[in-house]
């Protein structure tokens, strides 16, 4: 799609841009266990060890893989700025540009759901990619996006959105 986009501006001026968003997580996510991406499954995890009373939760890897997240809310702002203001052929990536071990990650979302047990790493299982972050100045350059909502914050949001029993099939 990039370098169609791309040949699209320079055949017929057609202002196509390319935008990069890292992981995203927030109100409305998947949090099918089956399905879902890290921060949901461990929201859900986590939530279900309290209301079931369990003393641990397993959580695969080793924790030290890092990951970027960007909240829901701060990523469909950067994509309105961008189309708004951006005319550019190169492709912008898109994050808050904070990183954050998966054990951090886990111990901020234990704290925020009240789970009192312990985490059991399962270092069978795979940590996955070491580490994914983004270089995400140029969207501050280029169209004038950072992130806003703090890690903890959105996670907050997030946690509690969940917890209100909301379903990913609500429409809004």
């Amino acid at each position: 799609m990039l370098v169609q986009g791309q040949a699209y501006r320079q055949e017929y001026g057609f202002n196509a841009i390319y935008l990069l968003p890292v992981n995203l997580y927030g109100p409305r996510d998947n949090f099918d266990p089956a399905s879902s991406h890290v921060i949901p499954a461990l929201i859900k995890k986590c939530c279900d060890a309290v209301k079931n009373g369990d003393s641990s939760i397993e959580v695969w890897g080793s924790g030290k893989a890092t990951r970027e997240f960007l909240y829901v809310e701060d990523c469909a702002e950067a994509i309105v700025l961008a189309t708004a203001t951006y005319d550019g052929s190169d492709p912008v990536n898109i994050g808050s540009g904070v990183e954050i071990s998966i054990r951090d990650l886990v111990e901020q979302i234990v704290t925020l759901t009240g789970f009192k047990g312990d985490v059991v790493w399962n270092s069978s299982k795979p940590d996955g990619q070491p580490r994914r972050c983004l270089e995400v100045s140029r969207a501050k350059k280029v169209f004038g996006f950072a992130a806003r909502i703090d890690f903890y914050e959105g996670l907050r949001r997030t946690i509690g959105w969940y917890l209100d029993g909301k379903t990913n099939d609500e429409t809004p």
